[in-house]
């Protein structure tokens, strides 16, 4: 399984970015996937996920209502729609990729078996 996130980029404060990760492997509608971030200086933290059917998700407070995570498993993508942002949204973005066709969701990054490479997201003031 490869994971490659793309999509970031320097933006000002109340824009919109989408990030996308493209999945390359067998079976992406068996997987969990979830985003996390980790800024400068901070530990990586979870931001959102979503079960392998894309029928339900969750967010981290600090994003619930300004950012959507969801999934095509027919283009084997998972997305991060993220609105409003703001300048402590600022963070390398990561997908992650974990085996599961239940519908628990997992916020502990060290359970996730694979990772993507980052993508930088720079929100200015």
């Amino acid at each position: 399984v490869q994971l490659q996130a793309s999509g970031g980029g320097l933006v000002q404060a109340g824009d919109s970015l989408r990030l996308s990760c493209a999945f390359s492997g067998l079976a992406f509608s068996s997987y969990y996937m979830g985003w996390f971030r980790q800024a400068p200086g901070k530990e990586r933290e979870f931001v959102a996920g979503i079960v392998w059917s894309g029928g339900s998700t969750y967010y981290a407070d600090a994003v619930k209502g300004r950012f959507t995570i969801s999934r095509d498993n027919a283009k084997n993508t998972v997305y991060l729609q993220m609105n409003t942002l703001k300048p402590e949204d600022t963070a390398v973005y990561y997908c992650a990729a974990k085996p599961g066709i239940n519908d628990i969701h997992t916020t502990n990054s060290r359970r996730f078996d694979y990772w993507g490479q980052g993508t930088l997201v720079t929100v200015s003031s």
